[in-house]
């Protein structure tokens, strides 16, 4: 049996969500619009630091987490705002937001170029 290249599936998701540039999803956030989701590994956020107000949902707990019938459910991802998901370089942000979407979550996009470009831009982040 052969895998489909991580690659592959990546720029298959990228193909049937929406890409929010930075600037975009800065200002939505900053407009009470949106929310961002940081899936990231909570290691990543010890080591890199974080962006100020992110909902952290670590990928693993993702699904669980936005199912409101899951017994995991957390209600800050109930919400009408969209939800911006990152993670360091947006590839298992891309996959995430089509997972969700796959749910049936229609307010999900993901956040162009990840955490790493938000901290290479020189955008705020707040460190432990």
């Amino acid at each position: 049996m052969a895998i489909t290249p991580v690659k592959r599936l990546v720029a298959q998701a990228k193909e049937q969500i929406t890409s929010l540039t930075q600037e975009e999803a800065e200002t939505l956030v900053a407009e009470g619009k949106a929310l961002f989701v940081d899936i990231r590994d909570p290691r990543e956020l010890t080591r890199e630091g974080r962006i100020k107000d992110a909902f952290h949902a670590p990928r693993g707990m993702l699904e669980f987490w936005i199912d409101p019938e899951s017994p995991y459910h957390k209600p800050e991802l109930a919400t009408d705002k969209t939800l911006v998901l990152f993670c360091a370089s947006a590839w298992r942000s891309a996959l995430s937001v089509k997972t969700l979407q796959d749910m049936g979550a229609t307010n999900v996009a993901e956040m162009e170029g990840g955490f790493s470009t938000w901290k290479k831009r020189g955008a705020p982040v707040e460190t432990e």
